[in-house]
């Protein structure tokens, strides 16, 4: 008896010994943080850079967005990032620029049966509506339209009816279409994508660019987020981690639904990535795997802008859709706005007029840009 109780007894130590050095369940918590995504795109040429990097922050995102021009052409390098990204516990979205692969379009038909919940969407494109602001069009130069409703017009038609967003939107399963833009967030969704990165980055303001994704996806019933960009355009690119935690906290408290990091070009194994950015993002993923007593900034104010009123608003001098300079319009809007910042952020969002969509019943207090804003 003596015999069989020390046995039992040696077995449950066993046992207790066995889950004591289990490693912890990386999988279960990173689909759990607080409902939130968070990650770093993957932007390099290579499976094995790629391996490198999900090796590198399994343990603290679960989210890998797949960014890659050579990648996104390259049938077998796709499927194989994706398997291992998926098989380390991470959800993927992978970008296409266009689609003029052969493999492309049935790719788009097999990608949810082959990852499941783990494929999120498609990143399509980069900034298109905020590069109207800063690129010379040769079609718009050479055929400009005459007023802001033909542009608006023109540019959310243009998205949904030519190849590319218009593809993943009429495949037998839709696929959710995911970019990123620095302005015009606004026409962003309507021209048919369910979610939009705000970059931050740059001299931005990080709280009206906030105000302006936020608003325009609440408002149009969308998905807003956030991609820490550069803040410098050569070495070391990226801010310090301590603004890069900043910055995620930032996106974090006020609603981001999926927050990562932009990380390119390669100047180390990783990419652009650093130390004091991988510990940034392991401090962020603790905090929100942790906290318990989290609420995001909810707005209850509302600034509302003209119909179709492209301007980037990043400066007084900023352009109209890139078409036109500042307007009669421009000083008002723009003092609105800052007396709204001022005022009520981080609880203010700013929209657009807009019949097709209601701003009433979701906001308590709104103000109209040729008001005063108290």
């Amino acid at each position: 008896m003596r015999r069989l109780l020390l046995t039992l007894l040696v077995l449950l130590l066993a046992f207790f010994l066995v889950l004591l050095l289990q490693p912890p369940n990386w999988a279960s918590q990173r689909t759990t943080a607080g409902g939130v995504y968070v990650g770093v795109t993957f932007s390099l040429n290579t499976t094995s850079e790629a391996n490198l990097l999900v090796d590198r922050v399994k343990h603290y995102t679960n989210l890998l967005i797949v960014d890659s021009g050579p990648v996104s052409k390259n049938e077998t390098a796709l499927n194989d990032i994706c398997d291992y990204a998926v098989g380390a516990g991470l959800s993927v979205i992978v970008y296409f620029g266009k689609f003029d692969q052969s493999w492309q379009i049935p790719w788009l038909d097999t990608a949810k049966q082959q990852w499941g919940d783990k494929f999120l969407g498609i990143y399509f494109y980069d900034e298109p509506a905020g590069s109207l602001l800063d690129t010379e069009d040769e079609f718009l130069n050479s055929n400009p339209p005459k007023t802001y409703d033909e542009m608006a017009d023109l540019f959310t038609s243009s998205w949904q009816t030519m190849p590319g967003l218009h593809t993943m939107k009429t495949r037998p399963a839709p696929l959710p279409a995911f970019t990123s833009d620095y302005a015009l967030y606004w026409f962003d969704y309507l021209a048919g994508y369910d979610v939009v990165f705000a970059q931050f980055g740059w001299n931005h303001t990080r709280i009206q660019d906030i105000a302006l994704v936020r608003g325009a996806a609440k408002v149009q019933n969308k998905t807003w987020s956030a991609i820490i960009t550069w803040t410098y355009d050569a070495l070391p690119y990226l801010d310090s981690g301590e603004r890069l935690y900043d910055d995620m906290v930032l996106a974090y408290e006020n609603g981001a639904k999926y927050i990562s990091v932009f990380n390119y070009p390669k100047i180390n194994d990783f990419g652009i990535l650093q130390e004091e950015h991988f510990l940034a993002l392991e401090r962020f993923w603790n905090r929100i795997t942790t906290e318990t007593d989290y609420a995001s900034h909810e707005a209850q104010t509302a600034l509302v802008l003209p119909r179709n009123y492209g301007w980037g608003m990043r400066n007084p001098n900023d352009t109209i859709w890139g078409l036109w300079g500042p307007d009669e319009k421009s000083t008002q809007v723009w003092n609105a706005t800052r007396t709204l910042l001022t005022s009520y952020a981080p609880n203010a969002d700013i929209v657009y007029d807009d019949a097709r969509f209601s701003v009433e019943d979701k906001y308590s207090t709104i103000y109209y840009w040729n008001s005063t804003v108290q």
